[in-house]
Order: C-alpha cells, then structure tokens, then sequence
C-alpha cells in the first residue's frame, strides 16, 4: 500500500525559483533561491534531515 509522505511544488518567478514543500511532521514551508539547482539542494536537505529523525513506521 502506497502513502503519501511529503508533496513537493517547483515554481519559477521572473528572479527566482519557489519550492513549497508540504509533509505531516514538517508542515507546509517554502524556499526561495535564484537558482533551480540552489532551490533543490535546500528541499533535499531538509526533507533528508526530517526523514532521519522520524521514528520508523
């Protein structure tokens, strides 16, 4: 059985690019950098540090 765990958007703006990252223990947040490349390596770092301290399901 399948189960969503976190969504993740990618949007780009005229300067930067937005990802709005949404997932049960961290909640809704946003990150902003003037990079697409910047903007990932931010959602992969937190989503890895979340992941990490979860308790195992």
């Amino acid at each position: 059985m399948e189960e969503l765990i976190c969504s993740v958007e990618f949007l780009r703006g005229p300067s930067e690019v937005v990802a709005r990252v949404s997932s049960e223990a961290g909640g809704v947040r946003e990150y902003r950098a003037p990079t697409t490349t910047a903007v990932i390596d931010q959602v992969i770092n937190d989503l890895q540090e979340e992941f990490e301290s979860a308790p195992a399901a």
